[in-house]
């Protein structure tokens, strides 16, 4: 019976990368279904047996905490640098396209509840 280990969907093409030479490294006899086009079916990285399942899984544990730190680590720098933010960064940096992106926000808002407003 197949055991699921991951699922693939949002996941970045070099954590996916990672995780396949992790599980090489590790002689986990693993198999891949990839995501569909649309999102709608689960890709992911699988393997047959309880025993590996078990082993995969601690596997990533390990990965996912090791990779939790050096992303946020990474973020952290960035934020330091100035060059990760929040919204009012961007509005500094980007006046005009956070200007238009607000802007088509409120129109199609709008155009979804005016329906609604002139009953």
């Amino acid at each position: 019976m197949p055991h699921h280990l991951m699922n693939l969907r949002h996941v970045p093409d070099d954590e996916a990368d990672e995780i396949r030479a992790l599980f090489e490294e590790h002689d986990v006899p693993y198999y891949e279904t990839p995501v569909s086009r649309w999102g709608i079916s689960m890709g992911g990285f699988w393997v047959h047996d309880a025993d590996e399942a078990e082993r995969a899984r601690n596997l990533l544990a390990a990965y996912q905490a090791e990779r939790q730190a050096r992303q946020r680590a990474a973020y952290e720098e960035a934020v330091r640098r100035g060059e990760a933010g929040g919204h009012w960064q961007r509005w500094r940096r980007r006046p005009v396209t956070m200007l238009a992106t607000c802007l088509a926000i409120v129109l199609i808002l709008g155009l979804a509840l005016a329906p609604f407003l002139t009953l």
